[in-house]
């Protein structure tokens, strides 16, 4: 062991100022000047505000923000923000929502913007009969959840229905109550979570058992947002390019490790979106995943079929927790200009319009997967990074590109020995 190696433990770390956190950070890392003057660079976020987002804050990580064009959603044009890293995500929106566009483009519904709020009951001697008590006291529990948030109340929103399971796992029965909220144009994370908190000393008081849990779930299946859309035959290539494709969303359907692929191609377009508007990556993605799975088997969010027409008709049903109000949304200055261009002004159209791209994604990675392959539109952004990566500058960059695409090996070291080439003339 090498005792003079620098410790982690770092006594009040969290009480530094930012600066003085870079300065740990830079001696425990060796980090240079440069490192240090990277980090103090914040961008559009100011750090300040940054630092009342998280704990022990010492720099951002800016991800690209890209525009997806044409889409048209309910017969609205908009034009649609999304943050990502990954190349060909936002050409692949753009691509579906062209082919479709002239045919009406995308149509949208929501189920609601319910969430539930888990309170866990454990030591139960009479599990059914606790469950009853529960559920005599709907009107008592009203109160108690209304009374918590009267804004939201005063806004249309609030506690709307009681459900109380009766749980056998592992480590015995257990009581879980779901109280049924309306979050209106909030995420609701921390309004169905204080009831929890409320209304769970008092469940436990009534059945004389213990609580446990007290937080919302993140299977947001009274929050669905749908999405469907229509694509010509002509404009997609044919019936050989719909039938390739439908091959492709079948094997999605009947294979988990198809379906993984085919969803996270999904929530490549879904989650940028999320990210863009500041919302919670994590909430709707683990939503998602758990709502594939809702059958027993994980398989396809989306859904293809052939029309009476001979063409193309894709639909996605997916739990949306996104909000236009709270955290991120309302404080970060990327999210609000992002809003604005999106001109949403409900959570719902905002969700409705986050399937509707997540549909138009995989309607393009099926489509590239089913005809030319995905790496032939991937790679050929891939190796502009990959040029960079080499050292390539300005024009360079698009050039030592389409050399790498055309040789198909789109490495770094060929990358390097290509400038080389280029530079010398």
């Amino acid at each position: 062991m090498d005792t003079h190696a620098p410790s982690s433990r770092i006594g009040g770390f969290h009480k530094f100022d930012v600066a003085q956190r870079i300065a740990s950070v830079a001696q425990f890392a060796r980090l240079d000047e440069a490192d240090q003057a990277l980090l103090q660079n914040t961008g559009n976020l100011p750090a300040e505000l940054a630092d009342h987002l998280i704990e022990n804050f010492i720099g951002t990580m800016n991800i690209p923000v890209g525009i997806a064009t044409n889409m048209k959603i309910d017969g609205q044009d908009r034009l649609i923000p999304m943050a990502t890293e990954e190349s060909s995500v936002v050409a692949a929106v753009c691509n579906a929502a062209r082919q479709c566009y002239d045919s009406g483009g995308f149509t949208t519904s929501m189920s609601g913007t319910e969430m539930i709020a888990q309170i866990q009951l454990t030591h139960v001697t009479d599990p059914q009969h606790a469950r009853l008590q529960i559920l005599e006291k709907k009107d008592t529990i009203r109160e108690l959840c209304n009374a918590c948030d009267p804004i939201l109340v005063k806004l249309g929103g609030g506690f709307r229905d009681l459900e109380v399971r009766v749980l056998e796992t592992r480590g015995g029965t257990m009581v879980v109550t779901h109280l049924i909220v309306d979050t209106r144009d909030a995420m609701g994370a921390n309004a169905v979570n204080t009831m929890a908190e409320r209304i769970a000393p008092r469940i436990a008081e009534w059945t004389q058992g213990k609580s446990n849990l007290r937080i919302l779930s993140n299977l947001a299946d009274r929050r669905l947002a749908r999405a469907r859309c229509t694509w010509r035959l002509a404009d997609i290539g044919g019936a050989e390019v719909r039938d390739a494709m439908l091959a492709a969303y079948h094997f999605a359907e009947a294979d988990p490790y198809r379906a993984a692929t085919h969803n996270k191609g999904i929530m490549n377009g879904i989650s940028a979106v999320v990210m863009a508007t500041g919302n919670d990556t994590r909430a709707v993605e683990a939503g998602a995943h758990a709502y594939a799975a809702r059958s027993g088997r994980y398989s396809s969010l989306s859904t293809w079929e052939v029309t009476a027409q001979g063409d193309l008709a894709g639909s996605i049903e997916i739990p949306m927790a996104v909000g236009l109000v709270g955290g991120a949304t309302k404080l970060h200055p990327s999210a609000k200009v992002a809003l604005k261009v999106l001109g949403v002004n409900t959570a719902e159209a905002l969700a409705r319009t986050i399937a509707a791209v997540g549909l138009a994604q995989n309607f393009s990675a099926m489509k590239a997967l089913a005809t030319t392959g995905i790496q032939k539109g991937h790679m050929a952004l891939h190796a502009q990074n990959i040029a960079m990566m080499a050292g390539a500058v300005g024009e360079e960059i698009d050039a030592l590109a389409r050399i790498l695409v055309a040789q198909g090996a789109v490495r770094q070291d060929v990358a390097e020995a290509e400038l080389q080439k280029l530079r010398a003339g």
